[in-house]
């Protein structure tokens, strides 16, 4: 077990884009052959979401290990993504950056946070519900089922 008290959380810049986009598509690679493509995480503009969305990243001796991407919406605060290094799986690393975005919503005022994932990306649906989301809906996307999930604040 790692001792995470030296673990950096901070925002993204721009000199953070190379290092996003190498953790997402770590995280995201195993889902290409289950699915047939890249999942959309892959195929991002991170230059551009950097610019445009807000990233919390977490860090451990100098290396990205996970993030999450957050969009502030009128009535949501959505999650883009959230992704961990597989090297760090286990860790309760999704979980503490969950954490982080349920955090940023209250403090922005929001009563929900919002999400979306592939109903073949197994076990994400049901970290979500673990977690106090609930299905919203689901609706065929690109050969696939989107669910989409809510959860109060």
């Amino acid at each position: 077990m790692h001792d995470d008290s030296t673990d950096i959380l901070r925002t993204a810049t721009k000199e953070d884009v190379f290092a996003i986009r190498a953790l997402i598509r770590d995280a995201y690679a195993k889902w290409v052959p289950l699915i047939g493509r890249e999942p959309l995480p892959m195929t991002a503009d991170y230059a551009l979401a950097v610019r445009t969305h807000r990233f919390d990243l977490l860090e451990r001796e100098g290396r990205l290990i996970a993030l999450i991407e957050t969009i502030l919406y009128p009535d949501n605060l959505w999650i883009e993504n959230l992704a961990v290094s597989p090297k760090h799986h286990g860790q309760g690393l999704g979980q503490r950056m969950l954490a982080q975005a349920e955090y940023i919503g209250r403090m922005l005022g929001h009563t929900e946070i919002k999400l979306v994932t592939n109903q073949a990306f197994t076990g994400n649906v049901d970290f979500y519900q673990r977690r106090g989301s609930a299905i919203e809906r689901e609706e065929p996307f690109k050969g696939g089922v989107a669910v989409y999930l809510h959860k109060p604040l």
